[in-house]
């Protein structure tokens, strides 16, 4: 019965390993992803990795107090297929998206990877959960600050602009993006369909900026400034919304 035991047996130096190893591979994949500017990044694709391996390492490990009892088939793929299956629900409500802003991604794979942490805890396999914790919290606090500050010249911030069509009107914006030493990526423009919201019927233009900034200082300090300008109507960006009053 030893021999048959041993497999549903693991160390914790094993344990450790292969959640840590699960965070690096987890953290190569998202690190790429975030490299790329795609939503689901460096910490959310860590949380992910992390919390899967956690719930395999349960469905395995877990019980393995009940093998040797009599009428008691143990089936490492059952726990995690349901959990898999249906926790996905949950972590998809915390998801929100405001045109091109996607925002919870992080906070949606924490929801799924807490789930896995209560599992473990719940079928006493604390060491599994004491490590995961950890290396959340180190995810979310600590790699979130290193995140920030080795991406940091890689972002880029999406910006809408409704603006009254006037001659030099594209200068004037973004001379006041190259005041801040904002590097601006890409430009869209497109006519604006709202022209009746200013005197006279003027044409209006519809400008989408991918600007790319070290500092959100700055980023706010050019946003300010160009929604001081005349030819301005509307503006819309993450943690900046401006609407010109009509009279």
């Amino acid at each position: 019965m030893t021999a048959v035991s041993s497999v549903w047996q693991i160390s914790h130096f094993d344990l450790i390993v292969r959640m840590v190893l699960a965070v690096v591979l987890g953290g190569l994949i998202g690190l790429e992803r975030e490299w790329n500017n795609h939503a689901a990044g460096f910490r959310t694709h860590i949380l992910v990795c992390l919390g899967s391996a956690t719930i395999m390492l349960l469905s395995e490990y877990g019980f393995s107090d009940f093998v040797n009892e009599p009428n008691v088939r143990i089936d490492p793929s059952r726990l995690a297929a349901q959990v898999v299956s249906g926790i996905g629900f949950l972590g998809a409500g915390a998801i929100l998206r405001n045109g091109s802003v996607i925002k919870g991604l992080t906070t949606a794979a924490s929801v799924w990877l807490v789930a896995a942490i209560g599992l473990s805890v719940g079928a006493g396999f604390i060491t599994g959960a004491l490590v995961c914790t950890f290396l959340v919290l180190i995810s979310l606090y600590l790699l979130n600050k290193w995140e920030k500050h080795f991406l940091r010249h890689r972002r880029t911030h999406e910006i809408e602009i409704m603006i009254n069509e006037h001659p030099g009107f594209l200068s004037l914006v973004t001379s006041r993006f190259g005041e801040q030493g904002i590097q601006v990526t890409n430009l869209k423009m497109m006519p604006g369909s709202e022209s009746s919201l200013v005197q006279g019927n003027t044409p209006m233009m519809h400008l989408c900026f991918s600007l790319r900034c070290p500092k959100h200082e700055k980023l706010l300090a050019a946003y300010e400034q160009i929604a001081a300008l005349d030819i301005v109507v509307r503006m819309e960006a993450a943690n900046f919304i401006f609407h010109k009053k009509v009279a």
